[in-house]
């Protein structure tokens, strides 16, 4: 079932056309990209499904049933409710049916009726039909529904009573995605959706969207996520749109095949162009040849000939150099303690960073990355511990929040402030490397948008030739196009990279080591983000059979009789700690397939369903699979709390 059809939509804002003659369609349980540079329409189109926007030509086509969802990017939840009360706003039909439930129950227990067989018997019937109703609309199963969205989004059982209006702009956009999933519209539109998400919710969010009942159309920048979600790729791209299946290392290669073709036939019509205009040119003075000329000259004014394929798309291109080396030990933390008004967020950090090192600091938000690259830069004091820097150490500090970009002026006054010998020349080249050309240059940085001013961030840091580069979220406001610029030019940098990204995608290309932080600590991967995945998984099973062995071997005695108690060792602190990690993933694995099973029960009830006995037998599969899962996670998990007991 077609459940969108866009049909020749054009838009132009200020005289200039920013959409033409646009034709997309989304199927049920379609899961759709919206991919293209920043700038080319993307939001746009969005805004004009959802109605935001008028059109100025085209049609948007859509059932009447149809339940739209959007979340626009900037979209945070602002209620004066608590998390939970909020939530439950979503459900207000199901406890309107659930009130007249035990409305119907009470009246079943009255004498009066109970003992009129005709009046008994059409309450009974009533409340039949409202509770197979409220069974099939999710009755039984949305509590539990809410929690598992909620624990998903990172929102626990100690948050349900906090008020809304007292929660961060990233905690009120990842509410607004929890609200907008559990509201479980037919169409879900979702305007970069991984924004303010760490790498453990992106994870969850993948899974979650993998298995959603309606369809889905996205906007987003993070391949990594776009490869495991969608299936058919849409790019925008000099007003029209183009039609990929797969997901988005799929459409790169389509993309790539048909440039090459392309390439091919524009260099033969360009060269078949250029005969056809020599032709006239020699020969439409002479007599004898004028007809010929006069005729080709038709053939040249009516033939289309194509557009390059290279269009008038620029790409940014730039390198990072250094002044000179720094010395081998770079950088070294011990026992380190960082936070903010003395309160820490992570302790007893201890690493070293050695010259050429591409390390890459994960782990989820809140436990303080940012506040460690700050504190590595001296933009923060450590509240314990030490952090010694090497010889001839030059840090390049790149903000996410570009509090680096001072100035009040343009784009050149900002170069011109820190680099006020430059000439005029020097700083447009420079600039338009980074694709601010003509008048671009004379934009106040007020009035740029997060790309542009990520790209005007990025030309500051080419110039201070810095040999250790720290990159707080490099990739944020980037297209796709300027984030594999950036990561070229990072592989090609000749110095040492200590960087923070929830982009995967950007950290397996560029990352040869990875430092997970937490509360209590810090762990070394020698590797990308694929491998450090592999080893994790490697540790929870290694967890998983020391839990089965020390719960085989019976309780241990942690001191000597009559003893002082024996201090708990390092190891056996990690082990503890391990052991915790391990028993919060058996609770968010259980919730998941509780969130299965009431999806399933739910299609196994389906009246669409009953002669379908096919369809009806698979149902029963999977739910007896989620059933023998659910059962083991339950398993592992209370092995887990017992060996976290002894522990």
């Amino acid at each position: 079932m077609i459940v969108l059809q866009v049909n020749n939509v054009t838009k132009s804002f200020a005289g200039e056309e920013i959409l033409s003659g646009v034709k997309l369609e989304v199927q049920h349980r379609d899961r759709v990209a919206l991919v293209g540079r920043n700038g080319a329409g993307k939001s746009t189109l969005l805004k004009i499904i959802t109605g935001e926007l008028s059109r100025d030509e085209g049609d948007i086509i859509m059932p009447k049933d149809v339940r739209i969802g959007y979340l626009d990017q900037h979209t945070g939840l602002d209620s004066g409710r608590t998390i939970w009360e909020e939530m439950m706003t979503i459900f207000q039909p199901l406890h309107d049916m659930e009130t007249e439930l035990r409305s119907l129950e009470q009246r079943m227990a009255d004498p009066a009726v109970y003992g009129d067989e005709e009046a008994y018997r059409k309450v009974m019937e009533a409340y039949d039909t409202l509770q197979h109703k409220f069974q099939e609309s999710g009755g039984y199963q949305y509590e539990s529904e809410t929690r598992s969205v909620l624990h998903g989004m990172r929102f626990y059982l100690e948050d349900y009573d906090k008020k809304i209006d007292t929660l961060s702009g990233g905690q009120r956009t990842r509410l607004a995605l929890a609200r907008l999933l559990l509201s479980g519209p037919d169409l879900l539109i979702l305007d970069e959706p991984t924004n303010h998400l760490d790498i453990e919710t992106l994870s969850w969010l993948e899974r979650y969207l993998q298995g959603y009942e309606g369809a889905i159309l996205i906007v987003s920048h993070d391949r990594y996520f776009l490869d495991q979600v969608v299936t058919i790729v849409y790019e925008v791209s000099r007003r029209k749109v183009s039609r990929y299946v797969g997901n988005y290392s799929a459409y790169l290669d389509q993309k790539a095949k048909n440039y090459e073709r392309d390439r091919k036939l524009y260099e033969k019509q360009m060269d078949e162009k250029a005969k056809l205009e020599d032709f006239v040119q020699r020969n439409i003075a002479r007599a004898s040849t004028t007809k010929m000329a006069q005729s080709r000259r038709k053939v040249l004014e009516k033939t289309d000939w194509m557009e390059s394929p290279d269009g008038d798309e620029k790409s940014a291109a730039f390198t990072f150099g250094i002044d000179r080396k720094s010395g081998n030990d770079v950088l070294a933390a011990h026992d380190l303690a960082i936070g903010y008004g003395g309160q820490p967020v992570s302790e007893h950090l201890d690493f070293r960073v050695y010259r050429q090192d591409r390390i890459a600091f994960i782990g989820p938000n809140g436990v303080g990355k940012s506040t460690l690259l700050k504190t590595m830069t001296d933009r923060l004091p450590p509240l314990a511990g030490e952090i010694a820097t090497g010889t001839n150490v030059q840090f390049g500090y790149y903000d996410q929040e570009q509090a680096e970009l001072t100035g009040n002026g343009t784009v050149l006054q900002e170069i011109w402030n820190e680099w006020p010998l430059m000439n005029e020349k020097d700083v447009r080249t420079l600039l338009g490397r980074f694709l601010f050309s003509g008048d671009d240059v004379t934009k106040p940085v007020a009035s740029l948008s997060g790309g542009e001013k990520a790209r005007l961030a990025l030309a500051k840091l080419v110039l201070e030739k810095s040999n250790t580069l720290v990159l707080d979220e490099p990739t944020n406001h980037l297209d796709l196009d300027s984030k594999e610029v950036l990561e070229n030019a990072l592989l090609d940098y000749p110095g040492t990279l200590l960087f923070v990204s929830h982009d995967r995608y950007f950290i397996n290309r560029i990352a040869t080591k990875v430092i997970e932080l937490s509360p209590e600590g810090s762990e070394e991967f020698l590797g990308d983000y694929d491998y450090y995945m592999e080893k994790k998984k490697e540790q929870e099973e290694i967890l998983l059979e020391i839990a089965a062995e020390q719960q085989a071997a019976g309780p241990q005695k942690t001191a000597p009789a009559g003893g002082k108690p024996v201090p708990e060792s390092k190891e056996r602190q990690r082990e503890r700690r391990r052991l915790q990690r391990a028993l919060e993933e058996a609770e968010r694995e259980m919730e998941e397939h509780e969130s299965d099973i009431a999806r399933l029960e739910k299609e196994l009830n389906d009246p669409g369903h009953s002669d379908d006995h096919v369809k009806l037998a698979e149902i029963q599969a999977e739910l007896d699979r989620s059933n023998e899962l659910h059962e083991s996670s339950m398993e592992r998990w209370m092995d887990l709390q017992a060996s976290l007991e002894e522990a």
